[in-house]
């Protein structure tokens, strides 16, 4: 797992369900309002600072998930995705690199394509048992609750990046 870690130059996620917790809700208006969590936010600023590339890959696509990408600075944006086969090629093109240099963090059936591919397959805690079945790793914590975080953190640290300050 070490090596993998050591090998990864970009982090991409889905969204819903990885950068959130996996709810979709309207308020009154029908405008969708999705919840964030700050430490991931911190994870991928650290990630990004420590020169990995940042991505996005989503089938779906909502002002709030834009108006995040864009706080977060995140690298290449892909919404409506579907299927996230085609951008997930584009960012590998946008960013130079092989499968084995990519971590893609999923939960749920729509990811499988793309956690068959890169080079760490990586499966938030509350994910669906196939996408469980592809992932090279678990985390501890579920998707919109620091599951984006702990991989981070992860990666920076196998390769010596990490600064907790």
């Amino acid at each position: 797992m070490k090596n993998k870690l050591k090998d990864i130059k970009v982090l991409a996620m889905d969204v819903d369900g990885v950068l959130t917790d996996g709810r979709i809700i309207y308020d009154g208006l029908g405008r969708e309002l999705k919840f964030f969590d700050v430490q991931d936010g911190c994870g991928i600023n650290r990630a990004r600072k420590a020169g990995l590339k940042t991505a996005v890959i989503s089938a779906r696509s909502c002002r709030a998930v834009k108006a995040r990408t864009t706080d977060l600075k995140i690298d290449a944006v892909y919404l409506d995705a579907y299927p996230k086969l085609g951008a997930y090629e584009k960012m590998l093109k946008k960013f130079g690199v092989t499968d084995s240099a990519v971590c893609f963090i999923g939960d749920d059936l729509p990811d499988i394509a793309i956690l068959k591919r890169v080079g760490l397959a990586v499966a938030v805690a509350n994910a669906c048992a196939d996408v469980k079945a592809q992932a090279d790793l678990v985390t501890r914590k579920p998707g919109g609750r620091g599951a984006v975080r702990e991989v981070a953190e992860m990666i920076l640290k196998a390769q010596g990046k990490w600064q907790p300050e």
